[in-house]
């Protein structure tokens, strides 16, 4: 294989990848998953980890911000749309630490779990959707 052209995977390349998982969401998710913004990020800023308690920006490859779904009451306005958080080089830095998974099957893992507490699931509602949990 020739790798004088090859390249890290794009802040661009983390987002589709992380598109193929909310479009193989099941049914009854697949629809509500579409309002949930996915932003792509090289890693996290300083205020999301301090209040996470996160001193290594890189333990931190993804995060929901936003009121899960079982916990939302119609007195709820939100401010902005629920977003997950993804963190390129967190990512990256996993994967090749890792080196027995695919960069697809890791973006995959993380949307899934920030979608489980977007949607409140259980450990066992994620291993339904996403294999990697069982």
């Amino acid at each position: 294989m020739d790798w004088t052209a090859a390249t890290a995977p794009s802040l661009y390349d983390i987002a589709l990848l992380a598109e193929e998982t909310r479009k193989a969401l099941p049914q009854p998710f697949d629809y509500p998953a579409r309002s949930v913004v996915i932003q792509v990020e090289e890693l996290a800023d300083q205020e999301m980890l301090a209040e996470l308690e996160i001193d290594d920006p890189y333990e931190l490859t993804g995060l929901y911000d936003g009121i899960p779904l079982t916990e939302r009451s119609v007195m709820d306005q939100p401010e902005q749309p629920d977003i997950i958080w993804l963190f390129r080089r967190a990512i990256l830095e996993e994967w090749a630490e890792r080196g027995d998974v695919t960069l697809a099957e890791l973006v995959n893992n993380v949307v899934i779990h920030e979608f489980a507490h977007h949607f409140g699931w259980s450990d066992k509602d994620i291993a339904r959707i996403d294999q990697w949990w069982e």
